[in-house]
């Protein structure tokens, strides 16, 4: 098991002690569940829907470049093949034409990976709202006290009532300040 693995199970178990000590609930009355947020959006529908969406979406577009970046290729085999034959203008046409090609294409990707980067954000927050909203109704549905994410730092999705003690540390910090 890794440290950080460990300190993050450390850090659950320290939290669920704290909880049943604190808020004065016995082990047998709290339902506790962890959900492996990775694995959840991995095999959602939603997810692969979202994935050929994108591949619809963008593949024009990266066909496209990638036809450009032949194209250079072309020419730059044509130069080295070539040169020794050309013209000293002709030459300069030829690298000045390479150099331009290479600088668009260049830009056209950066562009696209921007393109890619913003659409697959904002298609993964649509997906991660409506994990999240399955796993309130899931908590709510089934009675869990309590619905921890694996892999968050601050891991806690759903609490029932009984279990905050937000009130109670209000009131012993207060106590704590007198």
């Amino acid at each position: 098991m890794s440290l950080k693995m460990e300190l993050s199970m450390k850090n659950r178990i320290s939290l669920f002690v704290i909880l049943l000590f604190v808020a004065n609930v016995s082990y047998a009355e709290l339902k506790v569940g962890v959900v492996n947020v990775a694995k959840v959006l991995q095999g959602s529908p939603q997810a692969k829907k979202a994935q050929n969406r994108m591949e619809k979406e963008f593949s024009p577009r990266k066909k496209h470049l990638e036809s450009r970046v032949k194209e250079i290729i072309k020419l730059e085999e044509k130069l080295t093949r070539d040169a020794s034959v050309m013209g000293e203008s002709e030459r300069r046409k030829l690298e000045k034409d390479i150099f331009d090609k290479k600088r668009e294409a260049k830009r056209a990707q950066q562009e696209f990976k921007e393109d890619v980067s913003m659409w697959n954000n904002e298609e993964m927050g649509k997906i991660q709202r409506g994990v999240l909203d399955a796993i309130k109704a899931l908590a709510k549905d089934e009675s869990f006290d309590l619905v921890l994410m694996d892999g968050v730092q601050n891991g806690v999705v759903y609490y029932a009532n009984k279990v905050d003690v937000t009130d109670k540390v209000q009131k012993k910090l207060a106590a704590l300040s007198d």
